[in-house]
């Protein structure tokens, strides 16, 4: 490419670029004309929907019903309010409107931004109260349907009331004439209402109204409340006092203690909370009045559970303070006789003052539990606490006891397994004699041509080993870690010597055995001749295991496999 046709082609290529920057340009532009015209265009409608025909319509309704003062001077401020919006705050909007559309057909866009978001908010402004002038015209304007439907329910939820009241009257009695007085005030609120809508005294209406609302709401929940009030505060509440009386009485008399339950001054303070019920239910207040005696009579039923919890106190009470005396005593007696003997123990066995104390511990701790024992019983005897108390603590006695008791019982079991030990050493010693015993006879009994060497090392070891265990058995105090030591290692060495001798006659007979099931062959085969007088020469020496090994392997020339035949043969001549 030559150097004109490139520069053509960079000028082309800018040509290009420029045309189409202009291009969206031009899009972007008209797009924003676009939208602003459409801002300017729906601010020109809200401003339109402020004055609506509603209001005018509105206080037209209200001017027909001025009938009084009060009335027109509402009318006449509404009015008033009315024409400040439409006659000089309406224009304000109107004159920013023009600029915004001035600014627009300038093409001066930041000015057309900041008088458009001024426009906004002054509509937003305008629109409110616009909106609130209707909501308190139409207060009015709409009262006596609003009103008339009311009073309808209220006249239906009235009825109601009065239906319940007249179907229990009986149950009323205690404020027939308060309540009566209210009914007979609500009659006089709906004859005014009446009056007052007949009169067009709409701004007494309201009051009227919400005033038969409220006396009817408080009418509602003396009715609902009344009867539960005076059925827990009349029936089941002095019902429940006084049987808790009578229980109480009787416990009392059977030696219970139930001063910290204070059930006396709690009756009188529940007396004293249903009279002042009652004081305020004369005068229709009912306020937490339900709550109140609900709580009440649920105190007074869990009294009956903390009845029964004194009553199963008392047998807890009985049975632990004899099953700890008698607990007690036994231990006592256990630990000071081993207490006796721990001169004996220390001589017999080497034990330190260390390895005893645990014995005087549990001496301290048994006179600290009857201490706490006699404590307990002297409170019991004064009558000075409850039950429920008195158990809790003889529990804690008796947890302490029990943890005294299981140490005392290992304490017996590890001193006790001292003499076990010794005896079981003595038992051991005869039984490894009897072993090391049989040994030897087993030995003598068959005549091995040569007894290997490391049986008469091992069985002297073993006879070392039995005398060291007799002579740790002898000494005053015994070490019973030393006596279990060389019990363990004179037991290893006679089993030692034991195996040894029994491997070895074991090894023998089966050697002698394959000689003599192979001397069948030497006539007819020179190798199992010659394999044979090898394991003969093997035996002689004492080389039992070689001498087996040679006879097998002879015989396994001619009689392939006679390893495990050899072995089932002497298994059945053991048998």
């Amino acid at each position: 490419m030559t150097r004109a046709t490139f520069m053509l082609f960079a000028f082309g290529y800018y040509i290009f670029t420029i045309i189409v920057i202009v291009v969206v340009l031009i899009v972007l532009g008209r797009r924003n004309k676009k939208k602003y015209r459409e801002q300017i265009d729906e601010l020109e409608r809200e401003k339109n929907l402020i004055i609506s025909a509603s209001i005018l319509s509105e206080l037209s309704k209200v001017e027909s019903l001025v009938n009084n003062d009060e009335l027109r001077e509402k009318y006449e401020n509404w009015k008033e309010r009315f024409n400040d919006i439409k006659e000089k705050e309406l224009p304000t909007i109107t004159d920013i409107i023009n600029e915004v559309q001035l600014d627009f057909e300038e093409g001066d866009y930041k000015e057309l931004k900041e008088d458009m978001i001024k426009a906004e908010m002054q509509l937003n402004y305008l629109h409110n109260k616009a909106d609130f002038l209707l909501d308190e015209i139409r207060e009015i304007t709409l009262s006596e349907e609003k009103n008339r439907d009311k009073i309808t329910k209220l006249k239906t939820e009235y009825r109601a009331i009065m239906s319940t009241y007249n179907d229990h009257i009986n149950e009323y009695e205690k404020i027939k004439k308060p309540i009566e007085l209210q009914f007979e005030n609500v009659d006089k609120l709906f004859s005014s209402f009446e009056n007052a809508m007949d009169r067009n005294a709409y701004t007494e209406v309201g009051k009227i109204v919400k005033a038969i609302d409220t006396i009817i709401s408080n009418l509602r929940v003396v009715v609902d409340e009344t009867r539960t009030i005076i059925q827990y505060g009349e029936i089941l509440i002095p019902q429940k006092i006084e049987d808790i009386k009578l229980i109480y009485k009787r416990m009392t008399n059977d030696g219970y203690n139930l001063e910290y339950l204070n059930i006396d001054y709690n009756i009188e303070e529940a007396n004293k909370k249903i009279q002042d019920i009652f004081q305020r239910l004369n005068v229709l207040d009912v306020v937490d009045s339900t709550f109140e005696l609900k709580t009440m009579f649920d105190y007074f039923d869990s009294l009956y559970s903390d009845f029964d919890k004194e009553k199963v106190s008392r047998k807890l009470f009985d049975d632990y303070s004899r099953s700890i005396l008698l607990k007690s005593s036994k231990l006592e007696k256990i630990n000071n006789e081993l207490y006796k003997k721990t001169g004996e123990l220390k001589y017999s066995y080497d034990l330190t003052d260390d390895d005893l104390a645990v014995i005087s511990e549990i001496r301290d701790e048994l006179i600290d539990e009857r201490t706490s024992y006699d404590k307990i019983m002297e409170t019991y005897r004064g009558k000075k606490m409850a039950y429920s108390y008195l158990a809790r603590d003889m529990e804690i006695v008796n947890n302490k006891l029990v943890n005294t008791e299981t140490k005392l019982s290992g304490t017996l079991k590890n001193l006790g397994s001292l003499k076990d030990d010794e005896l079981r050493a003595h038992d051991q010693l005869n039984e490894i004699k009897e072993i090391l015993s049989q040994t030897k006879e087993k030995a003598r009994t068959y005549k091995l041509p040569i007894i290997p060497k490391n049986y008469y090392v091992e069985l002297s070891e073993a006879r070392d080993a039995i005398t060291e265990m007799v002579n740790e058995l002898e000494k005053r105090p015994i070490s019973i870690k030393t006596l279990n030591t060389r019990v363990d290692t004179a037991r290893d060495l006679v089993l030692k010597v034991y195996n040894t001798i029994n491997e070895t006659t074991k090894t023998a007979k089966m050697a002698e055995m394959a000689i003599v099931y192979g001397n069948r062959y030497r006539v007819v085969n020179k190798e199992v001749d010659f394999g044979l007088a090898k394991a003969e020469n093997a035996f002689v020496k004492g080389n039992y295991k070689n001498s087996l090994e040679q006879a097998i392997s002879a015989i396994n020339i001619i009689e392939p496999g006679i390893h495990k035949k050899l072995i089932e043969e002497y298994k059945t001549r053991e048998e």
